[in-house]
């Protein structure tokens, strides 16, 4: 212990932290730049190119000067990801994919049209009533 002081070790730790913070930024501005629909296929290769030639002044450089617009995206997607899961439940929900009360109360309410329109008498009605709801 008496190589390496406590100093070192707290220093040693905090390159590793900001090592580690450098890399979290580096996925994050990896996935917002190529996931982004306004940037074309060049746009996109010179910012990859100048972010991995010179990384920390290209990181650095992306977050000042797309920053703000990477907040902005993130809540876009979000609010879309939030709009595409409410329309998949109404669709579904609407298509009787609710489970089996759902599935239950479409089916009696198609054994109740079939007994009206006259295409099973009462008793067939009674008898495939029973077996839904067993």
């Amino acid at each position: 212990m008496d190589d390496y002081p406590l100093l070192n070790i707290f220093w040693t730790m905090m390159w590793l932290f900001l090592w580690i913070l450098w890399f979290f930024l580096l996925f994050r501005i990896f996935g917002d730049l190529f996931r982004d629909d306004s940037v074309g296929g060049w746009g996109k290769a010179g910012w990859a190119i100048f972010v991995i030639l010179l990384p920390f002044l290209g990181v650095l450089v992306y977050l000042i000067v797309r920053g703000k617009g990477m907040g902005e995206r993130e809540m876009q997607m979000r609010a879309d990801a939030e709009r595409d899961f409410r329309s998949y439940v109404q669709k579904t929900a609407a298509e009787g994919g609710g489970g089996p009360a759902r599935s239950h109360a479409d089916e009696l309410a198609k054994l109740a049209e079939l007994k009206s329109s006259g295409a099973i008498n009462e008793a067939e009605y009674e008898k495939a009533k029973a077996k839904v709801l067993a």
